[in-house]
């Protein structure tokens, strides 16, 4: 992973980074208003030789001093300070623990003591501090008075007093808040990385190409109201989603340049990814680009195509397939564009075979010399057989990806069983992309007054039916202008397959 990754993952779990950052905060803030607040005070004591002042005398007495101080600091902890210090102030207390509150040092090459006392009561610690300071003061002089009588070579004398502190020096607020926001950032980054590896789920084009270098044809941005209103027609033509559609139907023309596929194949790894959705809405781009266009439901298991855009069923795909009905008969004209819609028909007991057979072959081949596109719904790849073997009949595959809905070993199975047939596989598309976050997909437009509400399923499929054979003369190809709903599908071209 590199930055850029990183920065994506944290993006997308930001609340898991927020929430532990918040965490760490009320944590330290809680410790620090629970802890019981400790005081510290301080003295420091002065390390001379007595001497009669000459300068040879003073560098001895100098380096003397110097190698004594280290002892003396170790001698402050010793009960032979501390007790006398406990019982000149009468405390209730033992030499060891008042040990555990006291703190000796000495920096390097002087002869200063610093004697530090932690406490809870400010005057105590002030008095302890003190009264551990003069302690030593005699301690000294009687260690190193000599043997033989006489005053002591050393001398040790208070230069700072100990003063009762005006605040506690612990709990220190500010630095725990800085602690546990650190803390916390780090946990909610480290949880959010752990968590990013465990999830195999394709969220955006990042983690669609970790599986494959197929083109991103489109993404497709989650719509709340898409499960009510799904269709294009159902929005306004400026709004993201009818963009994001007029793009996918551009880049897939661009695709499509070198191998010039007349029939395309969308469909999914799994139900539930919307490959009937953008079948539909790219069919209804197409058409409203001037193509003539044949929308088929090849979904024999689970047809939602004629729910769509309220059409009938019963009679379609396996009607024609076992010529029960001439082509011409089936096929059932939508909208005001140059759009037909073949339904799926019956749903038969055996459908992979029915898609695979040669009546099938022959249909698309028809369909493709008759209209400009065919777009073909087809089952998902990983339940069912059906699509990869349909995809033998097609010119391209168009596969939809739902974002947060699919693994991405699951999208590597659907490619591999595409790769197996041979299938021509134009690219993909991820849908129900987020609009917020790391992997938002949206466009930028400029919303603009319609000049005339859009229609709804009911009224696009109450369009006049396409013309019965004998009734006007069969033109060449379907029309691609305004009065294609009164023209004759080309049954010279496909009346029976």
């Amino acid at each position: 992973m590199n930055l850029s990754d990183y920065v994506r993952v944290l993006r997308r779990n930001w609340i898991v980074v927020v929430a532990t950052t918040l965490g760490g905060l009320l944590l330290a803030g809680a410790m620090s208003a629970l802890l019981t607040p400790t005081y510290t005070s301080q003295t420091q004591l002065f390390v001379a030789i007595q001497s009669s002042g000459s300068v040879q005398e003073l560098q001895q007495g100098n380096t003397f001093s110097q190698a004594r101080v280290q002892s003396y600091v170790k001698t402050v902890g010793s009960p032979v300070v501390l007790q006398p210090a406990l019982d000149a102030l009468g405390l209730d207390m033992t030499a060891s623990e008042l040990a555990r509150k006291v703190t000796a040092t000495t920096d390097l090459d002087t002869v200063l003591i610093s004697i530090s006392v932690k406490d809870t009561s400010p005057a105590q610690a002030t008095a302890l501090a003190q009264g551990i300071g003069n302690s030593l003061i005699r301690a000294v002089d009687e260690l190193e008075r000599p043997k033989t009588g006489g005053t002591s070579p050393v001398r040790l004398s208070v230069i700072t007093p100990a003063t009762v502190p005006s605040a506690p020096s612990a709990p220190n607020t500010q630095l725990n808040l800085v602690l546990g926001l650190l803390i916390g950032l780090g946990f909610g980054a480290a949880l959010a990385i752990v968590r990013s590896s465990l999830d195999s789920r394709i969220v955006g084009e990042s983690d669609l190409r970790h599986v494959t270098d197929v083109p991103l044809l489109g993404g497709i941005a989650f719509d709340p109201e898409a499960a009510r209103t799904p269709l294009l027609t159902h929005t306004k033509p400026q709004s993201p989603r009818a963009e994001s559609f007029r793009q996918l139907r551009t880049n897939l023309q661009f695709a499509n340049v070198a191998v010039q596929a007349k029939s395309v194949l969308v469909t999914s790894s799994l139900p539930g990814e919307g490959k009937s959705t953008t079948a539909v809405n790219l069919a209804i781009a197409l058409a409203q680009a001037g193509q003539a266009v044949c929308l088929v439901d090849a979904d024999l298991r689970r047809p939602m195509i004629s729910e769509y855009l309220g059409l009938e069923r019963n009679a379609g795909l396996t009607t024609a397939l076992v010529g029960d009905a001439d082509i011409n008969e089936l096929l059932q004209p939508w909208g005001d564009d140059n759009l037909y819609i073949l339904t799926s028909g019956r749903i038969p007991p055996n459908p992979s075979e029915l898609l695979g057979s040669a009546e099938m072959r022959n249909l698309v081949s028809g369909l493709e010399q008759a209209f400009d596109t065919v777009i073909i719904d087809a089952p998902p790849l990983l339940p069912v057989t059906d699509a990869a073997v349909l995809s033998q009949h097609v010119g391209g595959v168009v596969l939809v990806v739902g974002s947060q809905k699919l693994k991405r070993q699951d999208l590597q199975r659907s490619l591999h069983a595409l790769e197996m047939v041979e299938s021509n596989v134009l690219g993909t598309v991820l849908n129900r992309l987020p609009t917020k976050g790391a992997d938002a997909y949206a466009y930028t437009y400029y919303s603009q007054p319609e000049s005339s509400p859009q229609k709804t399923t009911s009224e696009y499929a109450a369009a006049p039916q396409v013309l019965r054979s004998g009734e006007q003369e069969a033109p060449d190809r379907v029309s691609s202008k305004a009065g294609r709903r009164a023209t004759l599908f080309p049954a010279d071209r496909v009346s029976k397959f």
